[in-house]
């Protein structure tokens, strides 16, 4: 209860210095920076592919700093004429999930991201930070902006769309897009009832149904050739709108997608706060980045568990909290520092977590015993390691698809970045 009070505190009084600042400083569209991952497991490099203005901006315009300090990256857009930070937001890409496989210590990939913020009216000075491994933002890139020289941009799909949930303005909501990947234009009715059934699952646990009102839903339906997805390791490929494919650093269940850049497109004809990516498939898997998107196969019999365990990737930066399963990473997370996901914990900063939710009588670590299933805790196993990570609860829906729903500690996560980004002025 402490720790939701004091968060409440730091965004009441951030509402108060930011009220004036979005009308201030910025237009009612957005402006987008396109731009290249290039490295390997141990270097990066920014390339600058282009920068375009885009019609909405879906995010909230009371919050605009990266408080709640989530992400592998970050980026700031400082007024030139103040020097004043006037919008900051994390972000992670497939780009540092690659450079901790064993591909990464041989060989140099790139990889696209785009990253959208509201319009500015002055020119701005663009940086983006990495995380380095003791945990600290180090700043790798940085661009003067003059918004008067760009152009909306010509990439933009013109898709139809509808709204199917409707509780007002976007900067007062948190607005999601759907996307249709793998679908025809004849598949186009079997999308909406996919979206539907996903979107009334979600809704059916908390905190998701007692915030439902703060909530717009968007559908758009951007059909492909083909039915379907790649599936490399069974050679198959499909003609998509998205180009998504299984298989993703050798994973066959990581459904990912690397042309961000065509997602991007496709999401922009409505405003939205997060990404959700529909796969016309029966295949079992998907994928969720933190401020990228979540990405889910529609037809199998997990697949509603699927979509909301990648949701709590994309929206609320959770991390995973199984420990038992082969992944394709390697040293993901260093066990010297506390990671930024709130719901694991190395214990080296430990009250920065969970720790005033757990009663005095809850031993630390806890046993993963019987007794001990429906108590808050600090359980060892979490983020793809058997040991020196730690995850609050014995099950959860971030660690198993069989766990009823989110365990409290990602409860209230995700209710934080709901009041986020749909908090009134």
């Amino acid at each position: 209860m402490r720790s939701l009070l004091f968060f409440l505190l730091i965004v009441i009084s951030q509402s108060c210095i930011q009220k004036t600042g979005y009308e201030q400083y910025f237009e009612v569209q957005s402006m987008r920076v396109d731009f290249v991952f290039y490295g390997n497991a141990d270097n990066e490099e920014i390339k600058p592919v282009k920068i375009s203005k885009e019609p909405f901006w879906g995010g909230s315009k009371t919050n605009l700093n990266n408080m709640l300090n989530y992400g592998e990256y970050k980026f700031e857009i400082i007024d030139l004429k103040t020097k004043n930070v006037i919008y900051s937001q994390g972000f992670c890409t497939l780009f540092e999930e690659w450079q901790t496989t064993l591909e990464a210590d041989t060989v140099y990939r790139e990889f696209h991201q785009t990253v959208l913020f509201p319009l500015p009216k002055n020119p701005v000075i663009f940086k983006i930070y990495s995380r380095s491994w003791e945990g600290n933002f180090e700043e790798i890139f940085e661009y003067e902006i003059n918004t008067k020289e760009y152009t909306f941009n010509s990439e933009i799909v013109q898709f139809p769309y509808t709204k199917i949930l409707d509780n007002g303005d976007p900067a007062t909501k948190v607005d999601l897009v759907f996307l249709a990947e793998g679908y025809t234009l004849e598949e186009m009715d079997k999308f909406e009832s996919d979206a539907q059934r996903l979107i009334d699952y979600m809704f059916l646990f908390e905190p998701y149904s007692s915030n439902k009102e703060k909530f717009n839903i968007w559908l758009v339906k951007s059909e492909s050739e083909e039915s379907g997805t790649d599936i490399p390791g069974h050679n198959i490929y499909k003609n998509t709108v998205l180009n998504s494919n299984f298989y993703t650093f050798g994973s066959e269940r990581y459904l990912t997608t690397e042309d961000f850049s065509s997602v991007r497109d496709a999401a922009s004809v409505v405003p939205y706060d997060d990404i959700c990516i529909l796969v016309n498939s029966e295949k079992y898997g998907g994928g969720g980045i933190y401020n990228h998107y979540c990405i889910s196969t529609v037809d199998h019999v997990l697949s509603n568990e699927v979509f909301i365990h990648e949701l709590g990737h994309s929206f609320a930066g959770l991390g995973d909290e199984y420990y038992n399963s082969s992944t394709a990473y390697n040293d993901f997370f260093n066990l010297e520092i506390e990671p930024w996901q709130p719901n694991l914990t190395t214990l080296v900063s430990f009250d920065s977590k969970w720790k005033s939710l757990i009663s005095a009588d809850t031993p630390i670590p806890t046993p993963r015993e019987k007794q001990f299933q429906k108590t808050i805790g600090v359980y060892e196993g979490g983020g793809y390691v058997s040991n020196g990570m730690y995850s609050p609860y014995m099950d959860c829906r971030m660690k198993t698809n069989e766990a009823k729903g989110f365990c409290p500690v990602c409860q209230d996560a995700i209710a934080k970045m709901i009041l986020l980004k749909s908090e009134k002025e």
